[in-house]
């Protein structure tokens, strides 16, 4: 039986240890789009923003039938509730531009709100005062409003790469036009900066272990798929 589950990040880093030894389509490549095949799984990560999610969703179900998508990857805390490693489900996905709610396959779990950018410390405390957010991310909600239109099943399975008082705003500068993450720009410009260098080590020890314990979430739930 061909996969009929898709998992949906934004960057590749967020899937790596997923697909580590499977090489991405070429094609997709080309347009950014780093799409892995499975034995019992479509994985996907096409970049940051509800642009760049509207892609990789649609890869995946142009490349096997599916019956579930996972969106997947970082996100921001916005209450203590959530530390820094956690990893959490979401049993309701708010869009913060449109209002759009959107419940998942695990109802009684924390509500996620996708922005449209990557949230301040200000913006984390507000969602949480207006949607009751335990976190916050850029693609989520464009992934449950497509599996809404296909009828598919919905999960939202997140790491926490900041705390709710971790200030991660000022990454937007770069981002690219594409929904990339230009890494070694980011590198150069906190190099440059002493006064950066602990809070880029933090962030980094921290979305280290997210991604660590995201991994082996994510592996619990494609071992449970039945292979084809």
């Amino acid at each position: 039986m061909p996969p009929s589950l898709a998992i949906i990040a934004a960057l590749p880093r967020e899937i790596a240890l997923l697909v580590r030894g499977t090489k991405p389509d070429t094609q997709l490549l080309r347009r950014n789009i780093h799409l892995y095949t499975l034995p019992n799984v479509i994985v996907v990560a096409a970049g940051m923003g509800a642009n760049r999610a509207t892609l990789a969703v649609e890869a995946a179900l142009a490349a096997a039938p599916i019956a579930t998508l996972i969106s997947t990857g970082l996100v921001g805390a916005c209450t203590p509730a959530l530390r820094p490693g956690d990893v959490a489900e979401a049993g309701l996905i708010i869009a913060s531009n449109t209002g759009e709610r959107f419940v998942t396959a695990s109802p009684q779990s924390p509500t996620l709100v996708t922005a449209a950018s990557i949230a301040s410390i200000d913006e984390k405390r507000r969602l949480a005062a207006t949607y009751n957010a335990a976190m916050v991310d850029m693609e989520a909600a464009t992934v449950a409003r497509l599996a809404a239109a296909h009828g598919l099943r919905l999960r939202a399975i997140k790491a926490v790469s900041d705390a709710y008082d971790f200030e991660l705003a000022a990454l937007s500068r770069f981002a690219t036009p594409d929904g990339q993450f230009r890494t070694g720009a980011f590198a150069l410009y906190t190099a440059l900066r002493p006064h950066l260098w602990s809070t880029a080590a933090h962030l980094g020890r921290n979305s280290t272990l997210a991604l660590k314990n995201l991994h082996t979430r994510l592996l619990e739930i494609i071992a449970a798929e039945p292979v084809s």
